[in-house]
This record gives structure tokens, sequence and C-alpha cells, in this order.
């Protein structure tokens, strides 16, 4: 797993153009059944892939926190959440709220665990996003977390091969 996460970025690059013209084509004529489809290699690829061997989502990124998070989670740790947002969170560009700092605060870097697990930010149970519904309106994400998941981007080559355009 180490190997391939080093080697990502550069195959997702090298895949960029080619997945953004797929799901360009996709776009133009959505399959009825993109979302089974997609949930079907979902489900494949989450058989063989254990996210605690790799974690790199957390150790790159920020998931975006909603007001519901936030409350949860601040609950969770019996804190204020005006406290939880000055510890832990910042507004990014788009006006969401994320963590300050990466590696996740909350994630355990000897395991890759989380601290947070039962209450953790609804983006994170859904990431990396590749099952949910309406999936084609959240095509340029899935393309950026080809980035970072290893999962993702096995799931949109599978894509590729299944229903090709």
């Amino acid at each position: 797993m180490k190997e391939f996460l080093k080697e990502l970025p550069e195959l997702a690059e090298e895949k960029r153009l080619e997945s953004k013209k797929y799901f360009a084509r996709l776009k133009k004529r959505v399959p009825k059944r993109l979302d089974l489809i997609m949930q079907d290699l979902h489900e494949e690829e989450f058989k063989k892939t254990d996210c605690l061997t790799c974690g790199n989502c957390c150790k790159t990124t920020s998931p975006i926190f909603t007001e519901k998070d936030i409350e949860r989670i601040a609950k969770h740790l019996r804190i204020k959440v005006v406290k939880f947002i000055e510890q832990y969170l910042e507004r990014d560009e788009d006006d969401f709220y994320v963590l300050k700092s990466s590696p996740c605060t909350f994630l355990d870097l000897n395991d890759n665990t989380c601290f947070i697990y039962d209450v953790r930010p609804k983006a994170c149970s859904e990431y990396p996003h590749t099952n949910r519904r309406k999936f084609i309106q959240i095509a340029e994400l899935t393309i950026k977390n080809t980035e970072i998941c290893p999962a993702a981007y096995n799931i949109v080559e599978a894509l590729k091969v299944k229903l090709p355009k």
C-alpha cells in the first residue's frame, strides 16, 4: 500500500485528462443504472481495501464540518461548540469549516484509527463518495479524490472498463 500511495498522485495526474473527458461524455448521456454500477464497484473495491492500511485522506485533506457535525463532536468531546471551532477549525476559501491542520487532529498515526470515529463528520463517513446517489454530480470531486484515495482511483478505472465511452 505504501508504494502505491507514493505513485498515486502521479498515476492520477496521468489519468486526469482522460477521466475528465470520460465523465464529460458520461454527463451528456447519463446511464440510468450509473448509480447502481457505482455502488457495485464501490462494494467490490472495499471488499479488498482496508482504509486502516492507508489513512491517506486523513493525513492529507480535511473534510467539511457541518453545523451538525460540529455540535455532535463538541458534545462527544464535552466542550462548547465555540471552543471546538476555535481549537480545531477554520473557514476555507468556500467559507466551509475545515480542520486547521493536517494530518487530522483526531487520527492516531500509529494505526490510522480515528479518536472520534463514532461521531466523525458526515463527509468522513461517506468518503470517497463513490457510492452516493446522483454520483455524476460529483464527478469533479471524484477525479480529485483519485489523487488521494487508492480505492477512488481503482473505482474510476473500473468504471471506465465497465462502461466504456
